[in-house]
């Protein structure tokens, strides 16, 4: 079939060469001008199509003749990038086999050619600090700089996060020239500014983020976290800070980890009210063991209205210890240390562990009563190492009865909680 398509393509031309001879050859092609070209005492007369022609010959054989000088020059050529191919394929493999030596040289050598020297030299860069030539892939990474500067921002930016200096890593992917910051340029930067301090800008880049899929869903979920608590703890003042939790999403503004870190950076600010009052909400609301912990800690004053809160949750919470444990440093705080010493107990039988023995040896420290105050400390020092504490001989069997002794747990339907 091919053949004969071949065939018909010649006859093809053959016919209208035939026929444009037999044209041009007539007196009225005459009418369509002439050219006329004068070489010396000599000229040269030509209808209009057989200038046309002639020039189009000219110009073909002057087509074959250049293809024919240039056929030895693009040959070796395409000679020369098969073998920077080849020697780029081999050291890519002797990069993932781990023959880092053998895989620079390689990719040395695949960086001449042009298409590929800015893969080759990023690659040879890696087997550089794979064998810990950090020379070697300074050089490397000094010449991808006149070849590909958005490359050589990008690894100059994860060579200076390495180095621990974000603000170096932030010049380098802020070059007007490499504008707009691909992917992993965008989550570089992110980090440059978190590691910086500057976390409510590293924040305003999430978005984008998640535009370009920079990260995994979960792995920006997980940073959207770490950056909302770092920009609380970076406020300055309680406008900043109440400005920078209204952004927050709703689902972050109501877990106890960033409420935690509101309300301590609140307080930092002697803005007290607030931190007590996202705390109690929070609880009211979702019950969290280390949230009660840091309420009963925060050194703020109102000692009476935070222990009525705290007996308040005693009665749907009997068994927490950490609220035990609260209970009895608000009671301690205002004085009344035998209350205190009753919800220490509790909170030990409960399993607060080493705070509360710290606690209650602090407490009989106090008090004067120092072989007490030694054993309570001895014990948070066993429970710490994993050993099983000491009784106090103060308390008698009805007593540790009494401690480990709470009121049944109900939920909203009058049913007894399951434990956990």
């Amino acid at each position: 079939m091919k053949a004969f398509r071949s065939l018909l393509i010649v006859l093809l031309v053959a016919a209208l060469g035939i026929f444009g001879a037999q044209w041009m050859g007539q007196a009225s092609v005459r009418a369509l001008g002439e050219v006329i070209v004068r070489a010396g005492n000599h000229d040269y007369i030509a209808t209009l199509p057989q200038a046309v022609l002639a020039l189009l010959i000219v110009l073909l054989l002057l087509w074959l003749l250049w293809t024919l000088v240039s056929t030895p020059f693009r040959v070796w050529a395409r000679h020369r990038r098969g073998k920077g191919r080849a020697r780029l394929i081999d050291g890519l493999q002797a990069l993932d086999g781990g023959q880092w030596q053998r895989a620079e040289k390689l990719l040395q050598s695949a960086a001449t050619e042009k298409e590929v020297r800015p893969i080759a030299l990023v690659a040879a860069m890696r087997a550089a600090e794979a064998r810990d030539d950090a020379a070697s892939a300074g050089q490397h990474l000094q010449q991808l700089g006149a070849v590909d500067p958005t490359l050589h921002a990008l690894h100059s930016a994860e060579r200076w996060l390495e180095l621990d200096k974000p603000l170096e890593a932030i010049t380098a992917l802020d070059l007007p020239g490499i504008q707009p910051l691909p992917p992993r340029g965008l989550s570089l930067r992110t980090e440059a500014l978190a590691r910086a301090g500057r976390a409510e800008e590293a924040y305003g880049q999430l978005g984008a983020l998640r535009q370009q899929q920079a990260l995994p869903p979960p792995a920006v979920a997980a940073l959207e976290t770490r950056l909302a608590l770092q920009m609380l703890d970076e406020a300055v003042d309680v406008s900043a800070l109440a400005a920078r939790w209204e952004v927050l999403p709703k689902t972050l503004r109501v877990s106890p980890q960033a409420v935690a870190r509101y309300a301590s950076r609140a307080v930092a600010l002697n803005w007290n009210d607030v931190a007590l009052r996202v705390i109690e909400q929070t609880l009211d609301s979702s019950w969290d063991e280390a949230l009660v912990t840091l309420y009963g800690t925060l050194p703020v004053d109102k000692l009476d209205s935070r222990r009525a809160s705290a007996q308040r949750w005693l009665q749907s919470h009997p068994s927490s210890p950490a609220l035990l444990l609260t209970l009895a440093r608000l009671a301690r705080g205002q004085g009344q240390w035998t209350q205190a010493e009753e919800f220490l107990h509790r909170a030990i039988a409960q399993g607060a562990g080493p705070d509360a023995w710290e606690a209650l040896g602090e407490g009989f420290a106090a008090q004067g009563e120092d072989a007490l105050a030694r054993q309570c400390l001895l014990n948070a020092l066993h429970q710490r190492r994993g050993d099983t504490p000491l009784p106090l001989e103060r308390r008698d069997l009805r007593q540790q009865i009494q401690d480990q002794a709470v009121a049944e747990e109900r939920d909203e339907h009058g049913f007894p909680r399951l434990p956990g």
